[in-house]
């Protein structure tokens, strides 16, 4: 994978499809989330810091999921200040409490919500048709209506959670970003993509993005195999294919990346076999707003050095 040149991805664009409503989808989507209230409850955090005050935060989301967040807030807040989200990967959860801590003793307001039914305190209420067993891209994918598929409510969420974080009376709306590895920086993308007044956006080698061309690799190795799995036991003879990857086309982040306004400073790592390079490609290379490719050649889906203070410097610009 480390041998996949930078000039050969830039020139890619991806091969799953895109639904011909899929604008329409979204933009319905939305105007369900319109109709959510940015009500939330704070429950103060057994974790505090001299510098940063912590927070559960609980709203309810699409749906009627109580969705979780961990919130962090400056205790010397001077003025409106910037604002950061922050995603997490596939199957866990938030997070230590001690990263958005760190956050907020530069004067940055954090929150990190929890994906539902995933490895935090947030709520999985969606019932669909189908194997609940291996993971959630699969989840709805037997159901006639798109709509009931997992991720667009995880999708939703995430415009949700910046929303309540721009209504925050310490933050500045306008310097809001947002960050995450992995599944959290494919929420990454699509959070910069259905709230378009985020400012910074930082996805780290972004997943639920290309779902063929990961499918067509050795994808029973990489995140991606519970879409082998949904063929092995759920379609064996392919007679939906055509179908599923279809509906997938919803959930993937590189049918989104046009939407964003925000800068994007994309991390990718070429020996990644986790999120084939191919497949992130095919999102950055459909982002038209200001943007920054960082490459890491020799590493994987792994902690990248330096990249932790390349985050921050960029938060500190904001």
């Amino acid at each position: 994978m480390a041998n996949d040149k930078v000039e050969d991805l830039l020139k890619y664009k991806g091969i799953s499809p895109k639904p011909q409503d899929f604008d329409a989808y979204w933009d319905r989507a939305l105007k369900e989330l319109d109709a959510q209230p940015l009500d939330y409850e704070l429950v103060e955090a057994d974790f505090q810091t001299p510098l940063a005050a912590c927070y559960h935060l609980y709203f309810t989301g699409v749906g009627g999921a109580r969705v979780h967040a961990k919130y962090a807030k400056p205790r010397q807040a001077r003025g409106k200040g910037p604002g950061l989200a922050l995603f997490h990967g596939y199957h866990t959860g938030s997070g230590d409490w001690s990263d958005k801590a760190s956050y907020a003793a530069y004067g940055i307001t954090v929150i990190a919500m929890d994906c539902r039914g995933q490895g935090g305190l947030s709520e999985d209420n969606l019932t669909a048709k189908g194997t609940t067993l291996k993971g959630h891209i699969i989840r709805g994918l037997d159901e006639e209506d798109p709509d009931k598929m997992y991720f667009r409510n995880v999708f939703l969420d995430l415009a949700q959670t910046v929303r309540i974080l721009m209504s925050m009376e310490q933050v500045d709306e306008d310097r809001i970003a947002v960050h995450g590895c992995s599944q959290g920086g494919a929420l990454t993308v699509a959070c910069a993509a259905l709230e378009p007044r985020v400012r910074l956006a930082i996805p780290v080698y972004p997943f639920l993005t290309d779902y063929k061309k990961a499918w067509e690799m050795d994808i029973t190795s990489s995140a991606y195999e519970e879409i082998a799995y949904y063929f092995r036991f759920m379609d064996p003879l392919h007679r939906r294919e055509e179908e599923v990857f279809n509906k997938l086309g919803y959930i993937d982040i590189q049918n989104l990346a046009g939407r964003i306004r925000a800068r994007v400073v994309f991390v990718t790592g070429l020996a990644d076999t986790v999120c084939p390079p191919y497949t992130q490609f095919a999102t950055y290379n459909k982002i038209k707003s200001d943007k920054e490719l960082v490459v890491y050649h020799e590493y994987g889906h792994e902690y990248l050095p330096y990249l932790g203070d390349r985050v921050l410097q960029e938060l500190l610009k904001l």
